[in-house]
């Protein structure tokens, strides 16, 4: 019999019982769903709801549940459902039927919903650490390469050079923004539904605030409709994880692109890449390819769920069964793609010699060259068009910028002079961009001390300092 089979005189069809039951995926709430269990029997016992010993046989059934759980010992049955009824009935049959007093005042309904909380601020917090471990390898790359230049684009065309380390910092004020995102998303996983029950509350004297300090929450909900129902703490986490992965997966992109022979800017580590079953000359990015590819799966879990949510009438509807397997797998996939970034950027090798040569060749001075007709008095659109017309001449000569003469120079403006060839210098390109946020090499040194400094604010506060560096 069901546990809650009081009602029915026939027992669930078999295919019925097979499509509604959510134990094949929600068994992974089973540690949250025992620590809930676990202040909720207690308070039971503080509240004078259920006399002393009772609690003490409960707990120590709970406790002993945990440890087979631990063990990996402990057994799920479809016909049970879901994680909360196998639970309960491993602890009857484990401490006889005043284990089916630990159910008092409360409902499957804000049971799986604390589970939930639980659950995601725990792996909020997890992911929070590995989002840091990230950020630290990115700046220590854009410490170890802060003298390596490469190309900058726009539309993916040449640009300006940029510094690697400028590059690289982008990602890192990017993953800041992210880790931001988490920490706000966090304050709505910090509440406490139990004790709304099935939707109305409990006529039984329970204590939600003792409850909440038990189990470390810092809010409660104020309203017991909205307590089992809201799922807007996944939504904003699955939100926060889908611009997370659509970061890392334009870093993927980069990766792949640097690394591939019309590049060759970077060279991947072999731990980090995988070969073919035909051609054995190839060394393929497999790691950023499926960060890229897996982000498609995280922001189809955002969607999934608000599908669900959108015409949803208030309060519990089984629909909501379906709000956990894209938060377990977002959680998983944002795990492991966090992991393997942080690997993969300490391991890679930049290909100095490379793009010494790459960034000498490309028009990308072009705007220096404008501007340094501007110091020389000529109004910038005249100065923009003249250099227009001096990239045109060497693309129809197959050369670049350095390789004219400075008479040829003097056919498209009089007042170039021999210093135009220290405009074109690359490094002086990038050095010349030293204010704040710029490619320069002093700016950059500064902002990676900026980012030095957030990292020790988070890691100490859990608070970076980025609306104090804003402030300058």
């Amino acid at each position: 019999m069901k546990l809650w089979g009081g009602r029915f005189t026939k027992p669930t069809n078999e295919l019925v019982e097979a499509y509604t039951a959510s134990i094949g995926f929600d068994r992974r709430l089973a540690k949250e769903d025992l620590e809930g269990s676990l202040a909720h029997v207690k308070m039971l016992g503080r509240c004078g709801i259920l006399p002393q010993e009772d609690v003490e046989k409960i707990a120590e059934g709970l406790e002993e549940l945990r440890r087979r759980l631990e063990a990996g010992t402990l057994t799920f049955d479809v016909a049970q459902e879901d994680v909360h009824m196998n639970l309960e009935k491993h602890l009857i049959d484990l401490i006889g039927p005043v284990g089916g007093k630990l159910h008092t005042g409360r409902s499957r309904n804000d049971q799986v919903a604390l589970d939930m909380h639980l659950y995601l601020r725990r792996e909020i917090d997890e992911i929070g650490e590995l989002l840091t471990d990230l950020q630290r390898a990115l700046l220590e790359a854009a410490e170890t390469y802060i003298d390596v230049m490469i190309p900058g684009y726009t539309h993916l065309q040449r640009a300006q050079p940029v510094l690697l380390a400028h590059h690289l910092a982008a990602y890192f004020w990017m993953f800041a923004r992210d880790a931001e995102r988490l920490r706000d998303a966090r304050r709505r996983v910090d509440m406490m539904p139990l004790g709304a029950g099935a939707l109305a509350g409990t006529t039984f004297p329970i204590d939600r605030e003792w409850v909440a300090r038990e189990l470390g929450f810092s809010r409660l909900y104020e309203n017991s409709m909205d307590a089992v129902s809201d799922r807007d703490f996944i939504l904003e986490f699955l939100a926060a994880a889908s611009i997370l992965m659509v970061h890392l997966s334009r870093m993927s992109e980069e990766f792949i692109l640097w690394s591939s022979a019309e590049f060759g800017f970077i060279e991947l580590d072999d731990a980090y890449c995988t070969g073919s079953s035909i051609m054995p000359q190839k060394k393929n990015p497999d790691v950023p390819e499926l960060v890229r590819g897996k982000t498609g799966r995280v922001v189809g879990h955002l969607v999934g769920l608000l599908m669900v949510m959108k015409g949803l009438p208030l309060a519990y509807n089984k629909d909501l069964q379906e709000d956990k397997e894209g938060m377990f797998d977002t959680v998983d996939t944002l795990k492991g793609a966090l992991a393997l970034f942080a690997g993969l950027i300490r391991t890679l090798e930049v290909r100095r010699d490379r793009l010494a040569t790459v960034v000498a060749e490309d028009f990308s001075g072009a705007t220096d060259l404008a501007d340094y007709l501007v110091r020389k008095g000529l109004p910038f659109r005249q100065a923009h068009e003249a250099i227009g017309k001096l990239v045109l001449h060497c693309v129809e000569r197959s050369c670049f910028l350095k390789d004219l003469t400075l008479a040829e120079y003097r056919t498209f403006s009089p007042l170039f002079e021999e210093d135009v060839f220290e405009v074109l210098d690359p490094r002086r390109v990038v050095d010349a961009r030293n204010v704040r946020g710029g490619t320069g090499t002093e700016a950059v040194k500064a902002q990676l001390q900026r980012a030095r400094e957030w990292l020790e604010d988070w890691s100490e506060h859990g608070n970076g300092n980025l609306a104090r560096a804003d402030k300058g």
